[in-house]
């Protein structure tokens, strides 16, 4: 690929001029290159994984930085709020200081653009993560320019095609890092280049921030949309009244509060032979095949034995596991079968069940769940015990079916703002790629805009 631009994201890169003069590179993914530009191995250009602290002079009981993968921001970044004695993390730690460039070498960190440039390290230094690549800048190198170097899209993209290992385990090694052929401007040039992709990135994460705090608005107007609708109807003006449950508060006053075991009994029916194992996860809910195989790429198990453990489900039950429960409990959307640990209600015919799977879904019925548990283990299920301790409201039917068509076109129109807006971000985020492949690489001459 010898176009160092993203694809969707040259075209704004067009108000840039080129430089005067280019010359072929000799490698085939960068293609030309300024003419007074050279190409060197990294290794020519770094001190790669430096040993710890052979330049610092610091006690056994210094306080210095710990950095675990999370703290490493994508696209840079690093939560510097750990710190750890010296004596603790000396060993079975990757060291860094500050001014070192560090990657993320596991995938997918590696390819979501982990990495940072170091800097108000503890004392100057840090240790985190065994995942991480660090690399020093040597005398000709500006680390800044290094940085922004190892943020391209060559870099990730080639590192990505060379990882070794098996599955959620591949790494970037050593040699890909020490022997990826660079381009590198004179040393005031490569500084110049450094200060205008902070100045043009940090603009650009200032908006995708603004657009990414609209999306928590807008979601956080979702949730109450919906916890208002489902706990006190339409009707601003109807008479309310205290429910005497202190998950719904006051209600309107022809509802009723019951058990839930009145509107909803436990489904225990044994899967049926053939019978789909469907999705039940809080991301996607319980899916049909088509839809399982679409978003996850896993295939779909059919129940021809061992039917005793999973149990058939039929569209708009519901779920209840561990697995959709900080989502509230999942409707089912395509008749199959699932886990016999989940928990399978069915709806009586006072039950609406849209209505149902907008209250299931409401942040005061989930904290009301919630509650109803210790905090569980991981892998172990709510059950029909956790349920039926959380009373729920009686609507009558109409008004059931009024509300849920309320919140059906209300929602939708939210959630394709937010749609609007999270692809708005994407193009922003690869028009930073954009921005520094073709910085780092000569594609663009910034010098005039670096002023």
């Amino acid at each position: 690929m010898s176009d160092a631009l993203h694809p969707l994201s040259a075209q704004p890169l067009r108000r840039f001029k080129r430089y005067p003069a280019y010359k072929d590179s000799g490698v085939e993914w960068l293609g030309e290159i300024p003419a007074h530009w050279d190409v060197k191995r990294l290794k020519f250009s770094v001190e790669l994984n430096p040993s710890a602290l052979k330049e610092h002079k610091l006690s056994e009981d210094s306080e210095v930085s710990f950095v675990p993968m999370e703290a490493v921001g994508e696209y840079g970044g690093l939560d510097l709020s750990r710190t750890k004695r010296l004596a603790d993390v000396r060993s079975g730690y990757t060291y860094f200081a500050d001014g070192d460039v560090v990657i993320a070498k596991i995938t997918p960190c590696f390819e979501n653009g982990k990495g940072a440039l170091a800097a108000g390290l503890t004392n100057g230094v840090a240790f985190g993560t065994t995942e991480l690549h660090v690399l020093r800048a040597l005398d000709a190198v500006d680390r800044r320019y290094l940085f922004y170097l190892t943020l391209g899209d060559a870099f990730r993209r080639l590192g990505e095609a060379e990882m070794y290992g098996a599955g959620g385990q591949q790494r970037v090694s050593e040699l890909f890092v020490k022997n990826f052929r660079h381009p590198i401007p004179p040393i005031d040039e490569q500084c110049t280049i450094a200060a205008f992709l902070d100045r043009e990135t940090a603009r650009i994460d200032a908006l995708v921030a603004k657009k990414e705090r609209l999306i928590e608005l807008l979601q956080e107007k979702r949730t109450a949309l919906i916890t208002r609708a489902v706990t006190k109807g339409l009707d601003p003006t109807v008479p309310m009244k205290d429910s005497g449950v202190e998950w719904l508060g006051e209600i309107p006053a022809h509802w009723e509060v019951v058990p839930s075991t009145w509107l909803f009994a436990e489904r225990k029916e044994r899967a049926r032979e053939g019978d789909e194992h469907l999705s039940a996860t809080q991301k996607y809910g319980v899916i049909p095949r088509a839809e399982f195989e679409r978003l996850e790429g896993r295939q779909v198990v059919h129940a021809f034995m061992h039917l005793e453990q999973r149990k058939h489900v039929e569209v708009n039950d519901f779920v209840i596991s561990m697995r959709s429960f900080e989502g509230g409990l999942e409707i089912v959307r395509a008749p199959g079968c699932v886990r016999s640990s989940y928990c399978v209600l069915r709806g009586s015919e006072e039950v609406h069940p849209s209505f149902f799977a907008y209250l299931f879904k409401s942040s005061t019925y989930i904290q009301a769940l919630r509650s109803t548990s210790n905090f569980i283990r991981d892998g172990q299920d709510l059950s029909f015990a956790n349920f039926r301790q959380i009373r729920l409201p009686r609507v009558p039917l109409q008004e059931q079916r009024a509300i849920a068509t309320f919140l059906d076109q209300e929602i939708k129109g939210i959630d394709a703002l937010v749609s609007k807006i999270s692809e708005a971000i994407d193009r922003l985020k690869e028009l930073r790629t954009a921005l520094i492949s073709a910085a780092v690489t000569g594609k663009i001459d910034v010098r005039e805009g670096a002023a």
